[in-house]
């Protein structure tokens, strides 16, 4: 089973990025997203998940409104898209997947990816 998200990169603060999760060995039918960030110094912690079927969506308060996450059960791949960003986003981000779950605790995920670099710049 893999996780491999791509995307991430260096911005400018109020820039988007678009980061991508793709699964292999593992369909992510039953599958809620979820994806969580760590910045230098400090704990991970979540930024937002989506459901396994319908599609519903949860939000840390610092991205509420401008990060997006969707995904294609088709494609067995989830998107994150960020939009006007800060420098207090700079952090690794990592997709990750909880069989029945998508709540906002690392310890409900299943499998993890390795993380993608995102730096905003000021």
């Amino acid at each position: 089973v893999q996780l491999q998200a791509s995307g991430g990169g260096l911005v400018q603060a109020g820039g988007s990025l678009r980061l991508s999760c793709a699964a292999s060995g593992l369909s992510l039918v039953t599958y809620g997203m979820g994806w969580f960030r760590q910045a230098p110094g400090k704990e991970r912690e979540f930024v937002c998940s989506i459901s396994w079927r319908s599609g519903i969506t949860l939000y840390a308060d610092p991205v509420q409104g401008r990060f997006t996450v969707s995904r294609d059960n088709a494609e067995n791949s989830v998107t994150l898209q960020m939009n006007k960003l800060k420098p207090e986003d700079t952090a690794v981000y990592y997709c990750a997947a909880a069989q029945w779950n998508y709540g906002s605790k690392a310890d409900e995920y299943d499998y993890w990816g390795p993380g993608t670099q995102v730096t905003v710049s000021s």
